[in-house]
Parts: C-alpha cells; sequence; structure tokens
C-alpha cells in the first residue's frame, strides 16, 4: 500500500469516528443524532476515497452498512455541517436493502435530518416478489413507507406486479 493509499485509508477511517451522528454515538458535547441508515457502528469499503472538513466520497464499489441496512453505488459522498452528517449522496448503480427490500436507482440522495432516501432514474423496489418500478422513489427510513412517482420515459406511469400472500384457503 503506498503512502497516498494509507493516508486516504486512514482519513476515511477518521471521518466515520468523527462523525457520531452516523453511528448513533453520543457524546457530552453532542446530543444524541437520528443514525444514518439505520442503528450501530458504520463499516464502509470503496477503491478510494478522501475526507475533507465539509465531507467525504468514496468512489469505486462504495458501500456503507449499519445495521441491516446497506447502501452501495460506483460513488458516495457525505455532505457534513457543524461537524454533523448531514446528507450523503450516491451516483451510479445505487442499492439500497434492508432486511425487507431493495431499492435499485441511478441516483440517490439521504437526508438525514428527514429520515428519507430518494431514488431516482430508473427505481426497481423489491420486496419479496412484489415487484414496483417508476422514475422517483421516496423511502422513510424512520417509518420503512415508500412514495413511487412515474418515470417520464414511460409516460409517466408506475408499475407493479404483487403477489397475495397465501390466505390458506
Amino acid at each position: 500500500m503506498t503512502k497516498t493509499q494509507t493516508l486516504t485509508a486512514v482519513a476515511i477511517a477518521l471521518t466515520v469516528l468523527a462523525l457520531p451522528a452516523a453511528g448513533g454515538a453520543q457524546t457530552a458535547q453532542q446530543p444524541a443524532q437520528q443514525p444514518a441508515l439505520g442503528n450501530g457502528a458504520v463499516s464502509y469499503g470503496a477503491d478510494g476515497g478522501e475526507y475533507t472538513p465539509e465531507g467525504f466520497a468514496l468512489r469505486g464499489r462504495a458501500e456503507v452498512i449499519q445495521g441491516q441496512n446497506r447502501l452501495r453505488a460506483d460513488a458516495i459522498n457525505g455532505i457534513v455541517a457543524s461537524g454533523d452528517l448531514r446528507r450523503v449522496e450516491a451516483s451510479g448503480n445505487v442499492y439500497f436493502v434492508t432486511p425487507d427490500q431493495t431499492i435499485r436507482g441511478d441516483r440517490a440522495v439521504y437526508t438525514l435530518a428527514a429520515n428519507e432516501v430518494v431514488v431516482t432514474g430508473d427505481v426497481i423496489l423489491t420486496q419479496g416478489q412484489n415487484v414496483l418500478t417508476g422514475g422517483r422513489l421516496t423511502y422513510n427510513t424512520k417509518t420503512e413507507s415508500a412514495r413511487m412517482e412515474g418515470a417520464s420515459t414511460n409516460g409517466g406511469r408506475i408499475r407493479g406486479v404483487f403477489y397475495p400472500e397465501n390466505s390458506g384457503n
């Protein structure tokens, strides 16, 4: 590993440690924040990355995992303000995976204060065998509710296939 790669890895590690809101950690100086992506420690991986006081950037097979939730994309950027992680932006082959759902799209923006992930592009939401497609999906990480809007490429319509649960009859 080159000196630059080592320094980059250390900077990214410090980023995660310096962002207690992302891990749901508390300090005496800082109140508890809504955790990013889920509960517990945050782990990440990428082919490369960097950190500045304004945020961090992960490039190439970027992945952020917290609890049972995972955000994966070609690139993931975090925006920091006043020492707190405020927003996470992912672009290129975006996947947001929870224990029950998988959301795929071209771009995603996660706003921590709103507990909201907005996925745009060719969006596909799957839950078990059920599939819903459209152009824009808004997902609330706290309530686990989702709203899909149509894509302009298919006449502004959403499409879905839903399989009813067996009722035993």
